[in-house]
């Protein structure tokens, strides 16, 4: 039996983007954002959704560019800061010692010591009730080689991303591999 828990902002587990921008006098700025994910595949597309009231909206709005910086579970404690307190407050690269990259092809920074940066350009700004969907097309990615096998195709085994679960406030990170995509469905095809 199932029981209604009401409407509100529920996924089972949302993925942590650290979302890069510059403020207006191009001081880097990182905040954790839940709410986002991809959006199109062509042209390729991320959606982060932000609050007026946040220090990043101004900084994406003003420069139409962002970057998600995808953490593992090595940056949890820097993940969780960046979504505590604000850019107005703290320089957070500095106070987590990150170092702060310029993107060459946009207008936003990313942290070096993170293992995958989308570079986005922004195409959509999308008001949705209390926030503000900025819709991204991806210009490029970087990621640790590690990460890729000798093709350039990503390893999945060395995943280890951070997932959270807003109605309880808490992280996780992936699990173990339960099967490879557009193929352990087809034995219902038949």
């Amino acid at each position: 039996m199932k029981k209604s828990i009401g409407a509100k902002p529920f996924l089972a587990a949302v993925p942590v983007l650290i979302v890069g921008s510059y403020d207006k006098d191009f001081q880097p700025n990182l905040m954790a954002c839940a709410w986002g994910g991809i959006c199109c595949s062509k042209p390729p597309c991320v959606n982060v959704s932000l609050r007026k009231a946040t220090y990043s909206y101004n900084n994406i709005a003003s420069h139409k560019a962002f970057t998600v910086n995808i953490l593992f579970k090595e940056h949890l404690e820097e993940a969780d800061f960046y979504g505590i307190v604000s850019g107005r407050e703290y320089n957070k690269f500095e106070k987590t010692g990150i170092t702060p990259v310029k993107s060459d092809i946009i207008d936003a920074p990313y942290g070096k010591e993170f293992p995958i940066i989308l570079e986005c350009k922004v195409i959509h700004e999308i008001e949705i009730g209390l926030h503000t969907e900025f819709i991204g097309e991806i210009m490029d990615i970087k990621i640790d080689e590690n990460l890729l096998d000798e093709n350039s195709k990503i390893l999945g085994s060395n995943f280890e991303p951070v997932f959270y679960i807003p109605e309880v406030r808490e992280y996780y990170s992936i699990g173990k591999f339960l099967g490879k995509g557009f193929s352990v469905g087809k034995e219902l095809i038949k």
